[in-house]
């Protein structure tokens, strides 16, 4: 049984591996239930560094992990704007270790990764980014974290308790036609902290076919 046990991890690292992008380099940060999984991904060589980004997964639940396209997309143009970018698979998903904690021992995991973050790249600013569930541990990370933007796309506000700390650092992005968090409910919370919400017209929960629109608009926004 042990030896299967292995053999299932060592194959889920070989497919892992297999979805990186070209500038990723994948790395193990001590968490609070043991190593967590995480991507590193680097600006091109012609790009000065000028950041560090911390992008947060949505539900594992429903197979949520640091390949998900959304999250890849807000990486993508992070890198490309000069941020080195970390993508973590929480506890329970890809080859990190524990178990699903449903938002709470996951808040603690994004701790590690941020002194992790803290200890290799001291004194650069932060980006803080979350998709759906992610966002949830994102906006939790931003209430005890210096940081210099927030961005929350497809926030899952009727499923957790998603804060906003400071409206003026925060970005929110929705679908109109979200079907898993409707857009009426994210635009309720959003009279309830004040925050401006950017609508995705004819958009999903995933923004299947809208995922360039989206890495264009957050060209315009991280300037």
């Amino acid at each position: 049984m042990e030896r299967c046990w292995i053999w299932l991890r060592v194959c889920r690292r070989c497919v892992a591996l297999m979805l990186l992008p070209k500038n990723a380099q994948q790395i193990f940060i001590p968490g609070p239930a043991g190593q967590l999984d995480c991507l590193k991904l680097s600006p091109p060589s012609d790009i000065n560094i000028i950041g560090c980004a911390l992008v947060f997964h949505p539900d594992p639940k429903g197979g949520g992990n640091y390949t998900n396209k959304v999250v890849q997309t807000i990486a993508k143009t992070l890198t490309g704007n000069g941020y080195v970018c970390y993508c973590p698979n929480l506890r329970g998903v890809g080859l990190s270790d524990g178990t699903h904690d449903f938002g709470n021992g996951e808040v603690e995991d994004a701790k590690s990764v941020h002194s992790y973050i803290e200890l290799h790249h001291p004194n650069l600013p932060l980006i803080l980014a979350g998709f759906s569930f992610g966002s949830f541990i994102a906006s939790k990370l931003a209430s005890t974290t210096a940081h210099t933007r927030l961005i929350l796309i497809g926030p899952a506000v009727t499923r957790y308790e998603v804060d906003i700390e400071n409206v003026e650092k925060t970005i929110v992005i929705h679908g109109d036609e979200d079907e898993v968090i409707e857009f009426s409910a994210v635009l309720e919370w959003g009279k309830k902290h004040n925050q401006p919400i950017i609508c995705f017209p004819n958009t999903g929960h995933f923004f299947h076919g809208k995922l360039l629109q989206l890495q264009n608009l957050l060209n315009t926004l991280v300037l």
